[in-house]
């Protein structure tokens, strides 16, 4: 079979062109739409993502997996959300937040009721507690004669100095026992307690649950621990925001801890993916020792299982526990300074 040439005349030849290229550029348009989706499976490219950043005031650690998992799988950006961690040690965490540098901080319940006792202006609200144990403990030599609470009576105990939940917890372990700070020699070690104890420098030293115990048995150094949550309920670390983010901008906060706790449900349900994820956050991380401490950090999300959740006699107590220990004054309102909704 033979076919014939036929030479088109110039205007239809301008026509076809002109519908191949609306054929193309349609095409190209698909294309794009198509990427774009793959990009964020909920579509919210299509749409300005809202810049938010939370302080999480420490450097970059595996504690903080919850909110690296959900940043990596996408759930911030899912619920419409470009949120920026502010890493480091700042001394005012909550301060930060109501001078505008950051929408949300990661601080424990006694930080803030402290905070809003030194500034009556302050309107900060805690809108999910993600540690639902407070993670200090008082750590001893395995061998050592320190029994109970009340067997360090006459004993030095070292702590990193008198600030921080390393000091409230030692404080509090100290009034299960029916001790006072006078009954002991606190010593301020800086943040040395493995080797003030491996050298016998102090009979206890005060650390986290899921930090220094691991760091001494790592090394070969048995101890026993008196955890603050199995004899005080004190509200430990979770996400706050100011009264006035929680009040006009309630939809970002409730994505923002809906997103979190999807990261958090994560990294309990597969750590080692967790740890994994957590790599290109923590520079230098070691990873079978950073799923060590997440597994140990486990327990503390979990608490009695209500992931994210504000226990209302647990803030009482952490009230009553800081008034008595006149580091505030009672709270009109309290149930104001956290929530469930």
């Amino acid at each position: 079979m033979s076919f014939t040439s036929h030479r088109l005349p110039v205007t239809w030849k301008l026509m076809v062109l002109a519908v191949l290229c609306t054929v193309l550029l349609a095409a190209c348009g698909e294309a794009g739409t198509a990427n774009s989706t793959n990009s964020n499976s909920s579509g919210s490219s299509d749409k300005t993502l809202k810049n938010i950043s939370i302080g999480l005031g420490y450097n970059p650690d595996i504690q903080f997996a919850p909110f690296y998992v959900a940043q990596s799988k996408g759930y911030y950006k899912d619920a419409g959300l470009n949120v920026t961690f502010n890493h480091g040690i700042v001394t005012d965490l909550i301060g930060t937040m109501a001078a505008g540098k950051n929408n949300f901080v990661f601080a424990s319940g006694d930080e803030l009721l402290v905070a809003h006792d030194k500034n009556k202006s302050l309107q900060a609200i805690d809108v999910s507690t993600i540690f639902q144990r407070y993670p200090v403990s008082i750590i001893v030599p395995k061998d050592s004669s320190i029994r109970t609470l009340a067997d360090l009576k006459g004993h030095s105990i070292g702590e990193p100095g008198p600030f921080g939940a390393t000091h409230t917890g030692v404080l509090a372990l100290l009034q299960a026992g029916k001790l006072t700070s006078s009954d002991v020699n606190l010593q301020s070690i800086g943040f040395n307690q493995v080797s003030a104890l491996i050298s016998h420098k102090v009979d206890a030293v005060v650390g986290y649950s899921n930090n220094e115990p691991l760091q001494l048995e790592r090394n070969g150094f048995h101890v026993r621990t008196f955890a603050v949550s199995d004899y005080t309920p004190l509200v430990s670390n979770g996400i706050i925001t100011t009264q006035d983010m929680y009040t006009n901008q309630s939809q970002t906060v409730h994505s923002f801890v809906d997103a979190t706790i999807k990261g958090l449900k994560d990294a309990i349900a597969d750590p080692q993916k967790a740890v994994d994820i957590s790599k290109s956050y923590v520079p230098g991380m070691n990873t079978d020792q950073a799923l060590e401490v997440l597994k140990a950090t486990i327990p503390i999300y979990q608490g009695k299982g209500q992931l994210g959740y504000n226990d209302s006699a647990t803030w009482q107590a952490t009230e009553q526990f800081l008034v008595s220990q006149k580091m505030i004054a009672p709270v009109d309102n309290l149930s104001q300074i956290y929530t469930n909704k």
